[in-house]
């Protein structure tokens, strides 16, 4: 198991970005959870597998129809074991 902290930019808010991304990590039995932020990027954590975080990771590259992403941080952070995926 892994987990990682994303940062995603672009137009990424009032496009449904959270609820698209809470239905892949469902489809890819991810956990972990994803909010706005005040700065107009989407942060979250997702913890899964490697190869099922990749996915989502690689997902998060352009996000649903309606967004515009223009990049993607993330990094390695400590696994903890979340049973879900929420939208904050």
């Amino acid at each position: 198991m892994i987990r990682k902290h994303v940062i995603v930019h672009g137009s990424v808010q009032g496009v449904g970005f959270r609820y698209w991304t809470r239905a892949e990590a469902a489809r890819l039995s991810v956990t972990g959870w994803v909010r706005n932020r005040l700065d107009g990027t989407v942060e979250a954590e997702v913890e899964g597998t490697d190869s099922d975080v990749a996915s989502l990771l690689d997902w998060l590259q352009h996000g649903p129809s309606s967004a515009v992403v223009s990049g993607v941080d993330s990094a390695d952070i400590d696994v903890r074991g979340d049973t879900e995926f929420a939208v904050l």
